[in-house]
């Protein structure tokens, strides 16, 4: 077994020390589940939460004096049987905004891979002013999908979902629901309304449908400046070697200037989000790129070397291609979040990170995914499926820590603001990579200095509350990909 799994090991065997002859919990122990209880799910959420969670000192039900008997503890998780109700009315923090859990641990998993049930159509959401009304716009097609066999494109507005009215009430099930398959009922921008038409579009659900992060990657010629333009919307580890190939055509085309486009990118991988800067500024491993921040009983346990990221010269296959750049352009929106404000928080001390469009939406913590697997205090490993709990499907993906930068900053909870503000318009989304579309025209008028032929004024500027990329079962997750390479049998948890 690898080392980093062992560590949690130790965890564990600290974990249950208390018999249950002995109804009594001792100093140095954590309650225990008594027998016949049916509370499984539960007690694995509190002893999870209890070890990794970032408030975990913050929340009185987590704390390690809370209970004296296992009778009590037993009674706590018993008195609230739902475990959704349990985790988050219960056990979160106030102020966090993105812990989550999913019933069925291999879906969460599966989605972090980029795996998902789809039909490759990925929109946000806009409410009619005044009204409980909806619509929806495309803001693109995920390549060798079911989408992208059917007469739908970016920009494309739709109002009804199998001849219902989008309302606020609905489009969850509608949308997001157990069918496999909707028509969507589309609509046309009529000056500044929106205008049903009788158009429709029947869409059908993929299992297991995946997605490449890699929207566009072109090397653009404007003006004779050689411009490399990335359109990447979620970093995701299994295509690190596909990102680092498309640096690799950057160099070999000549490119002198990056235009990174994060503006629907909710996410995903520290590791790959580390890769992504290396190949923007460079392979020197000994510049510090984020700094990790646990709570304090995990934080105590770890040394300065394990808590720090530097900048990578290889992605652990290859190379890294790296354009060595002293500036980038970021187009990032509130749909961006983060491993994308990860990218520019940790680039910033080094590179002048120009970000175009709106404030990124705020998310600083990291996150893991702990599954009931008691031999290894709950962190999931994908060789360790068969050590799961039958009797227990549920995998959490709580909040566990922050980064920050080499400056020390993390503080962004209120998202990371533009140095030029631009909305999207949905009357003229433009077409992604293109020199027209507004956003990267945008970008590379700041690039060459010649003001671009593009207005940039918003005709209906593109404000919604809901995007369908927050709405796959890992969200806006940011998670921890590096195995801490420690002996964690040899260091005590224990309560003082």
């Amino acid at each position: 077994m690898k080392k980093y799994v062992l560590l949690f090991l130790g965890l564990s065997l600290l974990m249950v020390s208390c018999s249950n002859d002995d109804n009594q919990i001792k100093n140095g122990e954590t309650p225990q589940l008594l027998p016949g209880s049916d509370a499984i799910t539960q007690h694995f959420m509190w002893q999870a939460m209890n070890l990794w969670y970032f408030w975990q000192g913050d929340v009185n039900d987590l704390s390690d004096t809370r209970f004296t008997s296992n009778q009590q503890y037993t009674d706590f998780l018993e008195a609230t049987p739902g475990p959704e109700d349990f985790f988050f009315d219960v056990l979160l923090f106030d102020e966090d905004r993105f812990s989550f859990l999913n019933s069925d641990y291999s879906e969460l998993v599966n989605n972090l891979s980029g795996v998902s049930r789809s039909n490759g159509l990925e929109f946000n959401l806009v409410r009619f002013s005044g009204s409980d009304d909806i619509f929806g716009y495309v803001i693109y097609i995920v390549p060798n999908s079911d989408a992208s066999t059917k007469a739908i494109q970016r920009g494309d507005i739709f109002t009804r979902v199998d001849g219902q009215q989008l309302t606020i009430n609905n489009y969850v099930s509608l949308l997001y629901g157990s069918n496999t398959s909707y028509t969507l009922g589309m609509a046309d921008i009529v000056g500044n309304e929106i205008v049903d038409n009788a158009t429709e579009v029947a869409l059908t659900k993929v299992e297991n449908q995946v997605e490449d992060p890699i929207l566009v990657a072109e090397t653009l010629d404007v003006n004779g400046t050689k411009v490399a333009y990335l359109m990447y919307n979620r970093f995701l580890s299994n295509f690190n070697e596909q990102l680092n190939a498309a640096f690799g055509e950057f160099i070999a085309e000549g490119a002198t200037e990056l235009v990174l486009d994060m503006r629907y990118n909710p996410g995903g991988s520290v590791n790959t989000s580390r890769l992504l800067a290396s190949m923007v500024y460079g392979t020197n491993t000994s510049d510090l790129y984020i700094r990790q921040r646990w709570n304090a009983k995990v934080q105590a346990q770890l040394s300065d070397e394990q808590l720090s990221d530097y900048f990578a010269n290889s992605t652990g296959s290859s190379a890294i291609n790296s354009l060595n750049l002293d500036r980038v352009f970021v187009i990032a929106t509130n749909d961006s979040a983060s491993a994308s404000e990860l990218v520019m928080n940790g680039l910033a001390p080094y590179v002048d990170v120009i970000h175009i469009g709106e404030t990124t939406r705020g998310k600083n913590e990291f996150s893991i995914t702990l599954v009931d697997d008691i031999d290894n205090a709950f962190i999931y490993a994908s060789d360790r499926e068969d050590e799961i709990n039958p009797d227990n499907s549920w995998g959490i993906q709580p909040l566990v820590g922050r980064n920050e930068n080499a400056d020390g900053f993390y503080d962004y909870t209120s998202g990371l603001v533009p140095d030029i503000t631009l909305v999207e318009d949905l009357a003229n989304l433009g077409v992604l990579g293109d020199t027209n579309e507004p956003l990267l025209a945008r970008a590379l008028e700041e690039i060459t200095g010649v003001a671009s032929k593009v207005s940039f004024s918003a005709q209906m500027p593109a404000k919604s509350f809901a995007s369908s990329r927050f709405q796959t079962a890992a969200k806006d997750n940011m998670y921890l990909d590096k195995p801490l390479d420690i002996d964690f049998t040899q260091l005590d948890f224990t309560k003082e």
